[in-house]
């Protein structure tokens, strides 16, 4: 093919892969919508709405053009434009697999089911949302089966959003998480130290809206491109003209909301930094859900959960909540370890894995015929108190605090602890190109480490595979051994605990 042929190809190529990637950009703000500002009883129509959005970008995807031009452009482009094609041809393929009716089904199902779940959980009551877990289980089975039905479904779904690591090695990081960590918490539970906590009583809501506003003016939220809202799950969404971020508020732990939103902040910087003019392109789009985690746990633990925050961030408590603190008080009720504390988003950085664990063993065997849906309650429970040591009272602080699984995102509980693990050794990988950033953090220059992650990460969307990108930003696979290294630490100086 000449290279003018081929510029021609590849532009006609391009255009078609930019519509397609703007109206999924509309079906974003109206899943924001409906999360955050949409009345209930709009869900019929807004089930149909997304239905038919997705079935206009399947039949994008499969599209027969599409597919001559990827044919047309395989080998005979390099650098950024193979790349581009290598991503879309994943997509394509995935999707051209998928019958469009099917894709109508998940799209609507999952619409509908997000006010079940939300029922379900205010009345704490599994079997109201039970026939719709179901019949996402059996759509999601028949998706991955579609795809490609030699291969373990849980894998191909975990493909959605992690689709360069092996199940086999996401499974070892969390086997290893599962096997290290409890002799951790176990001797935190045996330590005498007894953590400060500076907060009592109940603290009204637009006061902690304040404080987290500042927060988020602090570490650099571009608010130009961006606005906070309260969700009953916090998530953020958008482009890289647009990255909203959510949060909550409970009356009787400011630090929930404070850490919810900065870590919201983090899925939302990495949003900002993509390149502008990329955008319509994989070029100008996230790269997958373990690099969007890694960002968000690198800014709500490293950054936000560290003593250098709270020394410059303590007197805003005084300023907002009227709590008097010291910076070390802070800091240490910002990371005390709970195993009792039932709720996945509430949970220390720590306990936190043990979470992900009973989640990702759950959602594998139901996907996999091992587990019925009608059991989830019980195992849930049961994976608790075997893990943790702690079991759930009832439906609400347990199977059902997540909203996940209403819509339909079977397989992306395994990249919050793989974002954790990345997030680890981004921050160390920082340290050795910037030097020690606590004094930076102190101070509030946050300048160098947002730069740093903007051009070891954010700029190159997905140009590069993600073992390709960690090995890029890191010098390294991806490993646990630096968030091991730093729980051990943090942890073993904040209770007395002898490595």
């Amino acid at each position: 093919m000449s290279t003018q042929s081929t510029d021609d190809t590849y532009q006609s190529f391009l255009d078609h892969v930019q519509q397609y990637h703007y109206l999924g950009g509309a079906s974003m703000v109206l899943g924001w919508d409906q999360r955050v500002t949409m009345p209930d009883a709009g869900t019929p129509a807004r089930a149909k709405q997304a239905s038919a959005l997705s079935s206009v970008q399947h039949d994008m995807l499969t599209d027969e053009d599409l597919a001559a031009w990827l044919d047309e452009l395989d080998g005979s482009v390099e650098g950024d434009r193979a790349a581009v094609v290598r991503e879309v041809r994943r997509e394509h393929e995935r999707a051209t697999r998928v019958p469009d009716d099917l894709v109508e089904q998940i799209t609507e199902t999952r619409a509908k089911a997000h006010p079940v779940w939300k029922q379900a959980r205010e009345a704490s009551d599994f079997s109201q949302f039970e026939d719709v877990l179901t019949e996402i289980v059996d759509l999601r089975r028949e998706y991955a089966e579609a795809i490609d039905p030699d291969r373990d479904p849980y894998a191909v779904l975990v493909e959605d959003y992690e689709p360069y690591i092996p199940l086999e090695d996401i499974e070892a990081v969390l086997t290893e998480l599962r096997e290290q960590l409890p002799p951790l918490i176990d001797a935190i539970a045996d330590s005498d130290a007894d953590l400060a906590d500076p907060f009592e009583g109940t603290y009204d809501q637009a006061d902690q809206e304040t404080l987290v506003r500042e927060a988020l003016d602090r570490v650099g939220y571009n608010w130009d491109r961006g606005r906070l809202d309260t969700a009953e799950h916090p998530f953020s969404v958008g482009t890289q003209f647009d990255a909203r971020v959510t949060t909550r508020f409970s009356p009787d732990d400011p630090l929930d909301a404070l850490g919810s939103t900065i870590h919201e902040f983090g899925h939302a910087s990495y949003t900002l930094g993509l390149p502008d003019s990329e955008y319509g392109t994989p070029l100008g789009s996230a790269r997958d859900m373990t690099i969007h985690e890694s960002q968000s746990r690198l800014w709500e633990n490293h950054v936000g959960r560290s003593l250098p925050f709270w020394r410059q961030f303590a007197p805003s408590l005084q300023t907002h909540l009227d709590v008097e603190a010291t910076p070390r008080e802070c800091y240490e009720a910002a990371n005390t370890v709970d195993p009792d504390n039932l709720i996945r988003v509430e949970a220390d950085e720590l306990t936190y894995h043990l979470h992900i664990v009973v989640r990702f063993e759950i959602e594998r065997d139901l996907i996999r015929g091992d587990l019925e849906v009608s059991e989830v309650p019980a195992v849930w429970n049961d994976k608790m108190e075997e893990y943790l040591g702690v079991r759930p009272a009832n439906d609400a602080e347990g199977c059902l605090q997540d909203t996940h699984w209403a819509g339909a995102s079977i397989g992306y509980f395994p990249t919050y602890s793989l974002g954790s693990m990345l997030a680890a050794q981004l921050f160390a990988a920082a340290e050795r190109d910037l030097g020690p950033l606590d004094d930076r953090i102190e101070t509030g220059e946050f300048d160098p480490l947002a730069d740093w992650l903007t051009n070891e990460i954010h700029q190159h969307g997905c140009r590069h595979t993600t073992p390709e990108l960690v090995r890029s930003a890191t010098g390294e696979d991806l490993t646990a051994d630096y968030f091991l290294e730093y729980a051990r630490e943090k942890y073993g100086e904040l209770y007395g605990i002898e490595s």
